[in-house]
């Protein structure tokens, strides 16, 4: 009996979270914060690399992230924010009663834990419900495309409109 995956192979996974953190950092992003996820352990292995030249603060909690991240965006920095989805279903207060109506807008990295029913049970609802929950606050969203990563980050960016808004690339596959 053989037992197919659905995720891409290593260097497949490693690329893309090559090219997501570099396409960020062309278009001018400085710092990152977040909490891991299994989905982003690519990610969160190249911005704890020594030589990754952004700011990686590693946050204990995504509504500390998003806290941190505000900050710095006030501050002048250009921070991108790492969770999965069940981290932002738990930041809705943050974004909503300080993000939103402030408008502090920052750039979102949501992994989509449960999309496809293959998950732990705990993320089941979510999974299900990410886009409606991203549509319900307005975000705008762009799922990650393995196989084009730069223009999936591109399109992201454009919904952030230059700050104006925040939005959410969402990754289904693991980088």
């Amino acid at each position: 009996m053989s037992v197919e995956t659905s995720e891409p192979p290593v260097h497949a996974s490693a690329d893309a979270a090559e090219a997501v953190v570099g396409e960020f950092l062309t278009q001018g992003f400085t710092h990152f914060t977040g909490v891991p996820c299994s989905l982003l352990k690519g990610i969160f292995r190249i911005l704890e690399s020594p030589e990754c030249p952004a700011a990686y603060l590693p946050a204990p909690r995504e509504d500390s992230a998003l806290g941190v991240a505000s900050g710095l965006a006030v501050a002048g920095a250009r921070p991108v924010v790492l969770m999965q989805n069940s981290g932002l279903g738990y930041s809705l207060n943050v974004l909503t009663s300080f993000n939103l109506i402030y408008d502090v807008h920052l750039p979102l990295v949501v992994s989509w834990r449960g999309h496809d029913g293959n998950d732990a049970v705990e993320h089941d609802v979510i999974g299900r419900e990410l886009p409606r929950l991203l549509e319900v606050f307005g975000l705008p969203w762009t799922v990650l495309d393995p196989q084009d990563p730069h223009r999936s980050v591109r399109e992201c960016l454009e919904q952030y409109d230059g700050g104006r808004r925040t939005a959410v690339l969402v990754v289904r596959e693991g980088v």
